[in-house]
C-alpha cells in the first residue's frame, strides 16, 4: 500500500447495496441511499483500502489525490 489517496466510487452502476463496504470503512464515509453507495465526508477518507479490498463488485477505488 504505498500510494496515499481517498476512495472514489469508480462503477456505480455494479453497486448492488450490499453495505460491506460501509461495515469496514473506519471512518463511516460511506452510506447506501436508494441502494446506491454514497461517500458523506471525503475529507475524512484515510485511505485504508478497506471499501476497495472488501467490495465484491470493484464498485471503489482508492486513487491518489492527483487522480480524482
Amino acid at each position: 500500500m504505498s500510494k496515499k489517496g481517498k476512495v472514489k466510487i469508480t462503477h456505480p452502476e455494479r453497486c448492488k447495496g450490499c453495505e460491506i463496504c460501509v461495515m469496514y470503512c473506519p471512518t463511516d464515509i460511506l452510506v447506501v441511499k436508494k441502494g446506491q453507495i454514497t461517500i458523506t465526508d471525503i475529507d475524512n477518507c484515510v485511505g485504508c483500502y478497506n471499501c476497495e479490498l472488501s467490495c465484491p463488485d470493484f464498485v471503489l477505488e482508492v486513487v491518489e489525490n492527483n487522480e480524482r
